[in-house]
């Protein structure tokens, strides 16, 4: 089995426009390459990545199609195409036609004021494009919304691959866990709907005052509504490092890995991420 971490980013604010970043600690706020991480992924025993798009603008990902150029772990590349407008995703999804490194995209749709942005009529035609070219979308829900708007999305593009990045912020460290709970099992009723068990941290306080047992009724609901054949494992670096770093995130959710069946293990470490994102397998 090939271990992929499904969610890793690389970023340059010198080269590509990162607005979000300007409030950030100095720890994430600066050129994020690759070769920092390699020593604790080798370490993990994660072989491969698939890098996320980490800003609304094409200089985003051709920052990671350099790492992947330079790093045979990079097995798959999920960039950005400005889903407002249609014509142009068009055209950049027809410029990856044939190149099995790019395989999905994702939009920062937490930063956009407009909870409801993904149902505007020229977003959902640009979801469509990506619907037909075999493209899969990484959903970022961080509001209750953005889950309900799931079911509505898989509804409008049946064919369309969705995956819900970090399973939707859940509320660990809160008293209750509603609406999450029960927003992310409906979401989860079209079998092309996946998740992310990444970036779980705490919602309350610091990102880094999470525990395993903090995590493990998150895991398991998860597991649970989604299986560990559409649920992926997602290191979240360098995100992770404000939460205690690579090696704390991995080794915290390591014992609920290791909760699974074998096979099950196996799908969640790797599997699944290779089956969603389509990954040719000569990378793996």
């Amino acid at each position: 089995m090939t271990v992929i971490d499904a969610h890793q980013h690389v970023w340059d604010p010198a080269r590509a426009d990162y607005d979000w970043l300007e409030n950030e600690p100095g720890a994430i706020n600066r050129a994020i390459e690759l070769p920092e991480l390699l020593p604790e992924l080798r370490l993990a025993g994660v072989e491969r990545v698939v890098q996320v798009q980490s800003a609304d603008n094409v200089e985003d990902t051709r920052l990671m199609r350099e790492s992947a150029a330079a790093h045979a772990e990079v097995a798959a590349i999920v960039g950005y195409a400005p889903l407002e407008r249609p014509e142009e995703t068009a055209r950049i999804a027809e410029s990856w036609r044939g190149d099995s490194l790019m395989v999905g995209v994702r939009n920062l749709i937490h930063n956009i004021p407009d909870a409801d942005w993904l149902l505007r009529p020229e977003v959902d035609e640009g979801l469509g494009v990506l619907e037909r070219a075999g493209l899969a979308f990484d959903l970022v829900a961080v509001l209750p919304r953005h889950l309900e708007l799931v079911p509505i999305l898989s509804e409008r593009h049946p064919d369309l691959r969705i995956v819900i990045d970090h399973l939707g912020k859940p509320p660990i460290g809160a008293d209750a866990d509603q609406p999450w709970r029960g927003l992310i099992a409906r979401a989860a009723e079209n079998p092309n709907v996946y998740g992310k068990a990444s970036g779980l941290y705490s919602a309350v306080g610091e990102p880094g005052d999470w525990t395993t047992d903090a995590i493990r009724p998150v895991f398991d609901h998860a597991v649970d509504v989604f299986g560990p054949e559409r649920l992926m494992y997602g290191g979240d670096w360098p995100i992770s490092l404000l939460a205690g770093g690579y090696t704390r995130v991995w080794e915290g959710l390591a014992p609920l890995f290791a909760s699974l069946a074998p096979a099950e293990r196996e799908r969640v470490l790797g599997g699944t991420a290779a089956e969603f994102y389509r990954i040719d397998p000569a990378r793996l």
